[in-house]
Order: C-alpha cells, then structure tokens, then sequence
C-alpha cells in the first residue's frame, strides 16, 4: 500500500474515532490547535444521541461545522489519517477498514490480549501505522532515559515499576508501564514474559534477582503516573513521569498523524516520530 497523503501538502486530515470519550474530546481540540492538521471527520458509537449534531459543539471547543458520524465506513473517504484511542475490538474493525480504503493510522489503543496482539500484528502489515502506549513526549523521553539507566543499573538493582491511574481505566498494568519493562527487559537481555511479577501476597518467599516487578494503583482522576525504581545496596534511582492533563497525550497522537502522513508503510511508534531511533 502506498501511503495515500505521502506527496500531500499539510495540513493533515484527521479523523477521530471516539470522539465523544474522555481521550476523544481532547483529541478534537488537540486536531483543532495544531496548524499541521485539521479535524475533517469525527466518529461516536452510533446509539449516541449526538449523532447528526456538530462535533466541536458536543465536546465544547465551539462549532466546526463537522457533523458527527456513527459508522467509520461513512466517511472513509473524509480523512487522511484516523487516530483510534478506542478499545482492542474497535480497533481491530478500524485497521481493515483503513486498509480497504488505502488510509493510515495512528494507535493508542492498549489493553491487547494475546489472541487480539496476533490478529493486530497480522492486520497492520503492509499499511502505515504508529502504534504507541503513551504518545507524550515525556513518557518517550523516559523509555530513552530508562534504557540507560537499566546498562547502567539494571544487573546490580531490584528494578519495579508503580503505575497509577484513574478509577475508570480497564486494563492493567497500563500498556505504558508494560512499555517501560519492555525497555528495561530489552536492555537487560531477559524475556518480560518470564521475569515479571504482577502481584505479592502471602508468604511468597524472598525477591527473585532478576524479576520486574509490577504494582497498579486505581483511584480517583489520575490521569497517569509511572514510576521506575532501581534499588540497590545503599542507594536508589528513581524515573518518574505524571501527567496532569491528557492533552499531552493528545498532542503527540497528532504530531505522530502529521509524521505518519509522509511515511512509507510500514508499522511505527512515537521513538520514529521523535526520531529518538537510530
């Protein structure tokens, strides 16, 4: 697939599916502001009462004279580049209907199981696509920063990571605290999926030299907070991020979009975008 924007002139057009969720409202406005896109098209699940009505109006940026669609495959034709924070099902309808259409991408769905990972993995070949757990340009920066710390740490520390989100999040631990001990893993030469530990209880007996391990907190608003620790006889390193507000998230799914549009296909992340890979 050639991707259909790759000689285009910007701004970008974006869709956005979800529009109406917490993540989708933000993305509206994120679309809105940055002057290397436009929003030309917006997405809800079709029961919505607002469905017919002005995008910008239902989520509180003022009108744009966008009319809000329940069903991707009405505006196909309306956009350039979807940006999808929706859920794995969502999400996996959304590539193929990308792909018929010669339309590209960007991913910030997270929440895969290993069956729906597979299908992901099969579906997104052959089509531009970045796909990232945390789009902000700080949590990349850390993953940059974590992988350092992990040569330069990681063989004498205990190494854990705390997450920490708001009531309503669905799955844990967060794609982007599985993203940090990816890196860490990586780093390390070990395998996340045999060195991980998700839970303590009970007499479990001593820590294990090499695990990872994770702890998940769930309340109130928080938008995110992660934390990394390497712990070691005598001192402690800590690598931490906390965002205040998800347009920093938002910012960056848009950045990656503009990025996206003069790539040729293949599947990306927000390092490409930042150009924080070799």
């Amino acid at each position: 697939m050639t991707n259909p924007v790759s000689e285009a002139s910007n701004p970008v057009r974006i869709a956005v599916t979800g529009a109406l969720g917490r993540m989708g409202k933000i993305l509206v406005e994120a679309a809105e502001l940055n002057a290397g896109a436009v929003l030309s098209a917006a997405i809800a699940l079709p029961e919505s009462t607002l469905i017919g009505g002005d995008i910008g109006e239902a989520s509180g940026v003022g009108r744009l004279g966008i009319t809000l669609v329940g069903n991707l495959q009405e505006i196909v034709n309306d956009f350039d580049i979807l940006i999808d924070f929706s859920t794995p099902e969502s999400t996996l309808a959304n590539i193929e209907i990308c792909r018929a259409a010669g339309k590209a991408i960007v991913i910030g769905t997270t929440g895969f199981d290993a069956e729906q990972q597979v299908e992901f993995d099969r579906a997104v070949k052959g089509m531009p696509v970045c796909f990232a757990s945390n789009y902000s340009t700080g949590v990349n920066l850390c993953f940059k920063l974590l992988a350092l710390a992990a040569e330069a740490l990681g063989e004498d520390s205990d190494i854990e990571i705390v997450e920490t989100h708001h009531r309503h999040k669905v799955d844990s631990p967060s794609g982007t605290a599985l993203s940090m001990g990816q890196v860490v893993a990586d780093t390390l030469g070990r395998d996340l999926n045999e060195v991980a530990v998700y839970g303590r209880e009970g007499q479990d007996g001593p820590r294990k030299k090499d695990t990872i391990g994770f702890a998940t907190v769930r309340g109130g608003d928080v938008v995110g907070e992660h934390t990394v620790s390497f712990l070691a006889e005598g001192e402690r390193v800590e690598i931490t991020h906390k965002a205040s507000s998800r347009m920093s998230f938002a910012r960056g799914a848009v950045r990656a979009a503009i990025w996206l549009a003069s790539q040729p296909d293949g599947l990306y992340d927000m390092q490409d975008v930042l150009g924080f890979k070799s």
